[in-house]
């Protein structure tokens, strides 16, 4: 546990990606390599993304990591999955492999550098019993600070069958972590126009996270698990755009959930958190002034095109939020 300073920034949102992680969901890769045209491709399952090279990036490369968080103003950072591999929807025993092979590299790297880095797990959500089985390992026993899993499982995230998985969590009194994949996993978008235009990112993502809300706030898991620390990435995409709507529609539909009838859609969905890293400053304030600056954390989508020039009074405003998000407090 580290003591409190909310003048220092902390980054939740940086995702790494390790070498020896390569090959270990078998069949599904993941692999980095270069095509006969001698362009470096990232795969993972029956899809690949090109260009795409982790090599002599902040992504593999940890001393260029810890260069460019000194530049940009970042003392703390939050290291989590690589969403392409999060590899919810493959079979059970090549994601378990994965994911204990990820986290053993994340503990061993946040062990070499307890000052800089936290870790979050990555857990195989088509296996409710071995994810929690993973999650308490990769807490209790490598020392990891926080779950982090995809918006699209095999199942609603208000499934009944998850609810073993959220407390379970809970009891491990650590933040859950959502951020979405592109929709249909290792077979690449289910909707096929979303491969044009990098529309996989900028909307696809975009829609998962609001679906993610939705059912979060809806379909009853905010209130079932009251002290799960649920936080969404890229600010739940266009929730906030769309408060309306869910407030008019929960108003003449009967599938809103009681806590929702009672204080509206906007009140229940305050009770999760919410990840800045959002592309310009009107949508950025949007998020704020519609949920709250206390249930808002900073992050930067580290080494992506869309990470913060430099960390400023902006992402030390969320400081506090994210030490109490992480249980940093002491």
């Amino acid at each position: 546990m580290t003591l409190s300073n909310c003048n220092r920034v902390i980054d939740v949102h940086a995702h790494i990606v390790f070498p020896e992680s390569m090959g270990k969901a078998g069949r599904y890769g993941p692999e980095l390599d270069v095509d006969a045209d001698g362009v470096v491709f990232f795969r993972f399952g029956g899809y690949s993304m090109k260009p795409m090279d982790y090599r002599n990036t902040v992504f593999m490369d940890h001393a260029m990591r810890l260069d460019a968080m000194a530049q940009h103003g970042i003392d703390l950072q939050l290291l989590s999955p690589n969403p392409l591999t999060l590899f919810h929807h493959i079979p059970s025993p090549e994601a378990i492999a994965f994911c204990q092979t990820q986290n053993d590299a994340m503990a061993a790297l946040v062990g070499r550098y307890p000052e800089q880095f936290l870790g979050a797990a990555a857990v195989p959500m088509q296996d409710i019993d071995a994810a929690i089985r993973e999650a308490e390992r990769a807490i209790n026993e490598l020392g990891l600070c926080a779950i982090y899993i995809g918006t699209h499982l095999p199942y609603d995230l208000d499934d009944p069958r998850l609810d073993a998985f959220y407390a379970a969590v809970t009891a491990l009194d650590v933040p859950l972590f959502f951020h979405p994949a592109s929709s249909g996993g290792v077979s690449g978008p289910d909707d096929a126009r979303l491969a044009r235009f990098d529309m996989t990112l900028i909307l696809g993502y975009a829609y998962e996270e609001t679906i993610a809300a939705a059912q979060l706030v809806l379909g009853g898991v905010v209130d079932r698990h009251p002290q799960l620390d649920i936080c969404l990435s890229h600010g739940a995409g266009a929730t906030t755009f769309l408060i309306p709507k869910f407030e008019g529609w929960a108003k003449v539909r009967d599938w809103a959930p009681d806590s929702v009838q009672e204080l509206g859609f906007t009140q229940v969905l305050k009770k999760l958190w919410f990840d800045v890293h959002i592309s310009g400053s009107v949508q950025q304030q949007l998020l704020i002034d519609s949920v709250g600056s206390d249930r808002c954390v900073y992050g930067t989508n580290f080494g992506g095109w869309d990470t913060p020039a430099k960390a400023g009074e902006f992402a030390k405003s969320f400081t506090c939020n994210s030490e109490t998000l992480l249980r940093l407090k002491q």
